[in-house]
């Protein structure tokens, strides 16, 4: 069992949680993920490590209660313990070496683009940091990113913070000032992604992405999270979940994601009514 020793709220429907996992904290990396399991009936949800302590030996995850997985997590308090708390998975980032870098986060992916900003930081290299989001209400971590970058861009889709577009529009617009990246780190929708690298391909600046398809057993066995990158099949579990992104077949990927979008919609209603029933006769 992994006790929780730690949850925040970071707006109405993402959370932060800290575990307690310190054979996780003693390996992990940035770039690298875990799987979770609640209870004993639960399924196995990927997270990726947004955070560690070596010396706490504890794993920072944010989620965004989404589905029925999510929920049931989101019910649980500090003190709580989850079942299953499985890693490091996954390949770190490789990050080394890189002068100058944008790291571009979309709403729920700013999560994982905040550690991969501050392992750049940390190794010296002169970041810019653009993350994205709906509108004001939802931006998370804001502290967190301006402290693991040189320069933090907060764009909003209806321009509530005072600053409306999308990332590409601070990306496009760094680039032609003569930013000089030579490393550009996307993470997000995968519609983001790729239109981050409709930006940078064409002016050939390395551009990687995080992947995260559909995944089960997070050891490359079930196929589950395939996706083809340079015309070869990858498994995003033990081949990634970081690949370049001039390589991805994004289109293959964004239809696999819908398979099975109605289930999961049909079970997170029936979880929702499920709490919602437990909260009367509580």
């Amino acid at each position: 069992m992994f006790q929780i020793v730690g949850k925040r709220k970071l707006n109405d429907s993402m959370t932060l949680m800290v575990v307690e996992a310190p054979f996780i904290a003693k390996k992990a990396k940035p770039g690298q993920f875990i799987i979770l399991r609640v209870d004993e009936h639960g399924e196995r949800i990927p997270l990726t490590i947004a955070d560690y302590d070596r010396k706490t030996g504890t794993i920072t995850i944010i989620y965004q209660v989404v589905g029925k997985t999510t929920m049931k997590l989101d019910q649980l308090q500090e003190g709580d313990a989850l079942l299953d708390f499985v890693g490091p998975l996954g390949k770190p980032s490789e990050l080394e070496g890189y002068h100058r870098a944008a790291v571009i986060g979309g709403g729920a992916g700013c999560a994982i683009a905040w550690p991969q900003a501050k392992a750049l930081h940390q190794m010296g290299t002169k970041v810019d940091m653009i993350a994205g989001f709906r509108n004001k209400d939802i931006i998370i971590l804001e502290d967190e990113m301006r402290a693991a970058c040189d320069n933090l861009y907060l764009m909003t889709d209806d321009g509530s913070n005072g600053h409306k577009g999308f990332v590409t529009s601070a990306l496009e617009e760094n680039i032609n000032n003569g930013a000089g990246y030579d490393l550009v780190v996307a993470i997000g929708p995968l519609v983001m992604m790729r239109a981050v690298v409709g930006v940078t391909k064409p002016k050939n600046i390395k551009t990687i992405v995080s992947m995260n398809p559909i995944m089960i057993d997070g050891t490359g066995m079930c196929g589950g999270c395939r996706l083809t990158v340079g015309g070869k099949t990858k498994f995003a579990c033990v081949d990634g979940p970081d690949f370049d992104g001039f390589e991805v077949d994004f289109d293959e990927t964004i239809r696999r994601s819908h398979t099975y979008y109605d289930e999961e919609r049909r079970m997170a209603r029936e979880e929702k009514c499920k709490l919602m029933e437990g909260a009367k006769n509580a």
